[in-house]
């Protein structure tokens, strides 16, 4: 029940701060990836927030002998830069040039009652699903 809680609270926090920042807000989105047209930088200020906080609580992390709510961390371990990860930054770059939301902001904008964002939604989770079509093969071979 701890975990769930947990969950709950981090998914609510970060749902709050997406909608407070404007990131729900596509008009503000594409405005701020307009950067030759009438670009709206108010959403840097957004970005420079979230890099701090993960910089102080980057460098915390080996000071602690566990998480608060697990047994120990779940840290990534990869560093190169292969052709998947180009990949997926490209298709989700354009997603978000074209819709103008990410994963998160979507779905929070349709708790908030924007159900216009279903069709991106619906288009994620084909994606997704696709994706793992594509994975599961390429693994098996």
């Amino acid at each position: 029940m701890r975990d769930l809680l947990a969950a709950f609270g981090a998914g609510l926090l970060f749902s709050l701060g997406l909608a407070i920042s404007g990131m729900t807000r596509p008009d503000k989105v594409i405005g701020f990836l307009d950067v030759t047209g009438s670009w709206d930088p108010s959403l840097a200020f957004v970005m420079i927030g979230a890099i701090g906080v993960h910089f102080f609580a980057y460098r915390l992390l080996p000071r602690m002998r566990s998480p608060v709510f697990a047994e120990r961390f779940a840290l990534p371990t990869r560093q190169d830069i292969d052709g998947r990860l180009i990949a997926g930054a490209i298709l989700f770059g354009m997603g978000w040039g074209i819709g103008g939301f990410c994963p998160g902001p979507a779905i929070v904008s349709v708790t908030g009652g924007l159900f216009a964002v279903l069709p991106f939604i619906a288009a994620m989770v084909v994606g997704m699903g696709l994706f793992e079509i594509w994975d599961r093969r390429n693994a098996a071979q």
